[in-house]
């Protein structure tokens, strides 16, 4: 039945032009935007995923940041050790020439003044951001935290994880009155040797205060500071090891934040991103319903128009 009133067709062909521009509109906006999942409306399950996971990826961003911070200062530290390891080892050296009978102990305590003040130096230089490992006071602060991870638990619950850094046997100077090497630092801690006179008298000397031209200091005194500037060495030895050992914990947990990283963007990628490839086709496809829509409309409007032809004489 033909009606003035009501065009089936048209209705009909309105509907399906007006479905396949809501689907032709959803596809631009996934082409767009380069995600099928953009907004809660899309699928509010993936969207909440994807965005808690985004702010994770954003904290492990700063993590990452920290412990490259971390690293320089395991780095400054490290390199002042080795340097005043070669320092020390430089003063031994020393020490023994000074046993060779009728050598010049002046001069060789000027060479072991000289290198005390490199000693001094590299202790104070080695600072970043306003930390020094090697040369401080504060016998409180002697444990360092670096943020090494972020973590979600199953219950949504987030925690911030921690390197823990025992700096108080790699000080190399420091002074609280304990007189003991983790309060007082590696140079700086007091050592006592007797010489080798009929009645011995104590010499008290540091490492980086020894004195080979001093009263009293004979053979055996030199060869008690040999072998306290040998213990020293073995302490210097340890500490740059464990800086070492550190340095490479927090590079494999870089690399780990980084590996972490990328796994949570691919995560995100597979729930939200869109197919380009398939949003192309789709696009394609809808645009050839877009056009077959609008001529079926057309046809449907136009059936109307024979009616008049009924009217014409």
């Amino acid at each position: 039945m033909s009606s003035i009133h009501t065009n089936v067709a048209a209705m009909t062909a309105l509907k399906s032009l007006q479905a396949t521009n809501k689907a032709l509109e959803s596809t631009q906006k996934n082409i767009s935007t380069g995600f099928r999942v953009s907004d809660a409306s899309d699928n509010a399950a993936y969207w909440s995923i994807a965005t808690t996971m985004r702010s994770d990826n954003k904290a492990l961003s700063t993590v990452n940041d920290a412990l490259g911070l971390g690293a320089a200062k395991v780095d400054v530290a490290y390199t002042a050790m080795n340097s005043a390891i070669e320092v020390v080892d430089e003063i031994k050296t020393k020490l023994v020439a000074s046993r060779e009978p009728g050598v010049d102990r002046t001069k060789i305590q000027s060479e072991i003044e000289a290198l005390q003040g490199q000693l001094t130096s590299i202790a104070e230089s080695a600072s970043f951001s306003g930390e020094n490992w090697l040369s401080f006071n504060d016998d409180t602060g002697t444990s360092k935290e670096i943020v090494a991870s972020f973590t979600r638990s199953s219950s949504g619950n987030v925690s911030v994880g921690t390197i823990s850094i025992d700096i108080s046997n790699i000080k190399l100077f420091g002074n609280d009155g304990a007189g003991t090497p983790a309060d007082n630092g590696l140079l700086n801690t007091s050592y006592t040797t007797a010489n080798g006179a009929a009645t011995p008298v104590n010499v008290v000397y540091t490492i980086a205060t020894l004195d080979i031209t001093a009263t009293n200091v004979d053979d055996t005194v030199i060869d008690g500071m040999v072998t306290n500037v040998e213990s020293v060495l073995e302490g210097m030895t340890t500490a740059a090891a464990d800086l070492g050992s550190t340095k490479s914990r927090i590079d494999m947990q870089t690399e780990f934040i980084g590996n972490l990283m990328d796994s949570i963007s691919s995560g995100i990628g597979k729930l939200v991103d869109a197919d380009m490839t398939e949003e192309s086709t789709k696009l394609q496809a809808l645009q050839t319903q877009q056009q077959l829509g609008i001529q079926a409309l057309s046809m449907a409007n136009s059936g109307a128009q024979s009616l008049l032809s009924l009217f014409r004489s």
